[in-house]
């Protein structure tokens, strides 16, 4: 019996582990919903996107450099990191090693008893396996190919080589562009993403356009294009710059929320997403030093925006890390390395707060949300005044930016009674409102704060569900379980 009862304990520490140590791809490969939304497993887990923002991670970092930033991803909880593979033809790692030393030839690329450029790239793309991290791989920076340095011939040799070395890694998602418009040397673009994927069938695909633009512009019927992104940008309401092809209106440009809109007007819907807004801690429109800073308050506005619109997840940048400056590196934006180095911004306050909303996101059943600006009774208001919501069949939600007076039409969902919290966006902090009847109410969230910004978000759901009880105070990080969803329903 003895014997019996410690295999059943060591069986269950052994499944408890294994599950502790659960990686995203353990639920399948990514695919895309049902409804052209969001994105899931193919076990039918959901995959909310939380992005960090990673542009210089092969060039800059060394191999110890590297492992600690995924490991702080991981821990602040990102699932996906962006890095732009190449700068240069050819680039240079901290190693001093070339991403091309034969040209586009990559035949004789793997030398032995060197620790090459590649080398470096796939110990990246292992350790964010390790931490259960997609690498966002933007194939080669859009400015090299507008420069004529990688031609449609010379695309399907690096296609060829980029998908055979990674189409066997669990962690992989493929960017084409690299903050380029798509009309510009479009068969480059077309030639690498049709080349990948004849030979990568496991991997999702998009797109990362210029600032203020969106993918569905250009490629929104390619056979190649599996979700859409968005580059909001980093300019301020009314910082035009002078442009003379402006996609948007003037004023508009903090706006990010309508991006998701103009996206899914182009046929066929597909999941779409804010991969590049304003960073944190960057010159509002980038080129002068002099210029203030976006601060953590903008980069969760900018989050919470464009989810709420129905984005499929966000993508989070700080001008530090994404650049990964430290001392003896000068800056592209604001200030150099040794002013503020790459592992300090690590502690701003932006970095560690994107993960109550991936937290929030996963908290209630999943593929039925839906954007509802129904939700606000009334006239909304302009732009930081402006309310978002988003609602599924049993709960809503509306974030506030200024934590301002709002009316909120609690029949929008199922349930004679509603439960309602208050959700601070700065710390994940949950404070239990009431349980109110099914009426439009007027709700003012009564937060105090020295800052003058105190956004969060209004949760309301059917009083029959458990999703959230009264003494709770954070939603937990793991919510999956009950977003399981039967793909032959």
């Amino acid at each position: 019996m003895r014997k019996i009862i410690s295999a059943l304990l060591l069986s269950i520490a052994l499944t408890a582990g294994a599950e502790g140590n659960m990686k995203p791809w353990d639920n399948g490969k990514l695919v895309i919903s049902e409804n052209g939304r969001y994105m899931q497993h193919e076990n039918g887990a959901p995959f909310f996107w939380l992005g960090e923002t990673g542009w210089l991670l092969p060039e800059r970092t060394d191999r110890a450099e590297a492992a600690y930033y995924l490991q702080r991803c991981r821990e602040a909880g990102y699932n996906v990191v962006q890095v732009q593979v190449i700068d240069g033809v050819p680039a240079y790692n901290a190693y001093g090693q070339m991403s091309n030393i034969d040209g586009w030839n990559f035949s004789g690329i793997d030398r032995k008893g060197v620790y090459g450029y590649w080398d470096h790239m796939d110990y990246i793309v292992k350790q964010a396996q390790n931490e259960g991290i997609y690498i966002g791989m933007v194939c080669i920076w859009g400015g090299l190919v507008k420069a004529g340095l990688l031609s449609a011939d010379d695309a399907v040799k690096y296609g060829t080589f980029l998908a055979n070395r990674y189409k066997d890694a669990p962690n992989i998602i493929w960017f084409m562009g690299g903050d380029i418009q798509g009309d510009i040397n479009t068969e480059v673009w077309n030639t690498l993403a049709t080349t990948i994927k004849s030979i990568d069938k496991n991997h999702l695909m998009t797109y990362h356009p210029r600032g203020r633009y969106t993918s569905a512009k250009w490629f929104s019927k390619s056979p190649w294009m599996d979700f859409h992104t968005f580059q909001s940008g980093h300019r301020r309401y009314g910082q035009r710059m002078g442009n003379k092809d402006y996609p948007i209106p003037d004023n508009t440009e903090e706006d990010n929320w309508m991006y998701v809109d103009s996206t899914w007007a182009y046929k066929p819907m597909k999941p779409v997403l804010d991969a590049e807004p304003s960073y944190e801690d960057i010159p509002q429109g980038l080129h002068d030093s002099k210029e203030p800073r976006w601060m953590d308050c903008d980069v969760r506005r900018y989050a919470y925006w464009s989810v709420f619109a129905g984005s499929c997840g966000h993508t989070y940048g700080h001008n530090a890390i994404m650049q990964f400056l430290k001392p003896g590196y000068g800056t592209s934006y604001g200030d150099a390395g040794d002013v503020k180095s790459w592992y300090q911004a690590l502690r701003d306050p932006g970095f560690s707060q994107m993960k109550y909303l991936k937290h929030l996101m996963l908290a209630f059943p999943y593929f039925d949300r839906i954007p509802d600006q129904s939700i606000i009774s009334g006239e909304n208001g302009t732009r930081y005044n402006r309310l978002i919501a988003t609602r599924g069949k049993d709960y809503l939600m509306v974030y506030n930016y200024t934590a301002r007076e709002m009316s909120v039409d609690l029949r929008k969902v199922s349930g004679k009674t509603k439960k309602v919290f208050w959700m601070d966006a700065a710390t994940g902090h949950l404070i239990f409102v009431g349980e109110l009847t099914n009426k439009i109410h007027r709700i003012h969230p009564d937060v105090k704060g020295g800052s003058g910004i105190n956004d969060g978000v209004l949760i309301a759901f059917d009083s029959a569900k458990e999703y959230l009880k009264p003494e709770t105070t954070t939603i937990p990080s793991s919510s999956n379980w009950k977003n399981l969803r039967d793909l032959n329903e």
